[in-house]
């Protein structure tokens, strides 16, 4: 690779799989970056590019790779495999360009400090990194764990499978309401029916929606 393949990389602008990053500053927060990658489909990190698609490059790379690589190995749970390319521009100044890989140990997480508390797991969602949500979390674990999901279908399944046969999405707020039933449960259950593949889940920054699985 080399920098007119960067150069024609960065015209497809930012995606789901695609984030630009001018410099390296703060590598404990661009790690969010990759778990999210790493999480969802895989993606590509470019440091050196800026949002609005310039490509500046860094300098002093070798202190950028040594910084992200140690905040890599440091924040990241469990580890993340990537590769990266080192992609010079001149003598001065470089692109670097982080291949993450999608994950066959989900959920990764970002850890609050070297002692892991408070951790925090992220997704991709279009251009953007967001967090987790705790549904999103326990499905993630769930299709590394199982592949035959068995659900027995009970009154608040049914009110559920109703609902959605008139209306095109709901969330754990509205199912609860109109099951009457705790959050934790109605939490449960749409886990329980995205994982046996009967719902799909859609991340969303607020609060996600479930939807009927297309056949």
């Amino acid at each position: 690779m080399d920098i007119r393949d960067i150069k024609k990389l960065v015209l497809e602008g930012e995606t789901d799989i695609l984030e630009f990053k001018k410099k390296a500053n703060f590598p404990e927060k661009i790690v969010k970056e990759i778990v999210a990658f790493a999480n969802t489909r895989g993606g590509r990190l470019l440091i050196g590019v800026d949002d609005d698609g310039t490509v500046t490059g860094v300098k002093n790379y070798e202190e950028d790779i040594y910084s992200l690589n140690e905040a890599i190995a440091s924040y990241c749970t469990p580890s993340i495999k990537y590769q990266l390319d080192v992609v010079k521009m001149n003598e001065k100044r470089a692109v670097l360009h982080y291949n993450i890989y999608e994950s066959k140990h989900k959920p990764h997480y970002v850890k609050n400090g070297y002692q892991g508390k408070n951790r925090k797991s992220y997704i991709r969602l279009a251009d953007r990194s967001i967090q987790a949500s705790r549904e999103m979390i326990e499905i993630l674990k769930k299709r590394q764990r199982s592949k035959n999901i068995k659900v027995n279908f009970g009154e608040k399944e049914r009110i559920l499978m109703n609902y959605l046969g008139e209306h095109e999405k709901i969330t754990l707020e509205t199912f609860s309401k109109i099951a009457d039933i705790k959050r934790s449960i109605a939490s449960r259950t749409l886990i329980w029916l995205v994982s046996a593949n009967i719902l799909d889940i859609e991340a969303r920054e607020d609060e996600d929606i479930f939807t009927q699985k297309v056949p």
